[in-house]
């Protein structure tokens, strides 16, 4: 499934580079590989890209890192094209991904993707039109013992939603709040679903 979002005709910007921050960060990503191998830094560079440029990575990106890493270009974008997690066309500020793999969908995320297209009026793969939300449905994101989850920029996990929980996440992220990271029930990170069974006790 193509994590590549397809949006309104953009504009690409003509030029980009890496802040000073940034741009000591992809040094340090670089150092950690023999010289000669440094174009096995471009994901850990990609990610910076796309991080600084509001969640995805312009054509110009990928030629500044094909500079800094010595790789021709199309290697670059050979990269970015198929990795689903870099988004080569610009998305909503808040980037929400569902997770609907076998142990999200036993646990209910049809509802939450219904939930997101009701509060939005978008699709999947659309983002509404003041440019707040982006809608993606995914392949498992690693926390299925916490399903179902949507993960919010790439970075922060929301976990055990339902229908309801999921249209009040998005109302606090359309308010500007962020919402406390994890399970929205209050689950002890991965404890059943009624509270730890053992080891309840100090001794």
């Amino acid at each position: 499934m193509s994590g590549h979002v397809d949006t309104a005709p953009f504009e690409q910007p003509a030029s980009f580079a890496f802040t000073p921050e940034n741009l000591e960060k992809a040094k340090g990503y670089i150092a950690k590989y023999p010289p000669g191998r440094q174009a096995s830094a471009v994901l850990w560079l990609l990610y910076l890209a796309q991080d600084q440029h509001d969640g995805w990575v312009p054509r110009a990106a990928m030629d500044h890192i094909g500079g800094i890493l010595s790789m021709p270009p199309v290697r670059v974008y050979e990269v970015a094209s198929f990795y689903t997690m870099f988004n080569l066309k610009p998305v909503g500020r808040h980037y929400l991904q569902i997770c609907t793999t076998t142990p999200c969908w036993l646990r209910g995320s049809d509802q939450v993707v219904d939930a997101c297209k009701k509060k939005l009026g978008i699709g999947i793969g659309e983002t509404t039109p003041d440019k707040k939300f982006t809608l993606l449905e995914v392949e498992c994101l690693g926390a299925c013992v916490n399903a179902p989850v949507i993960q919010v920029n790439n970075k922060d996990f929301y976990e055990d939603l339902d229908a309801a929980s999921t249209e009040a996440l998005i109302d606090a992220l359309s308010r500007g709040e962020a919402p406390p990271k994890g399970s929205v029930t209050g689950r002890q990170t991965s404890a059943p679903v009624g509270g730890p069974t053992t080891l309840t006790e100090i001794k």
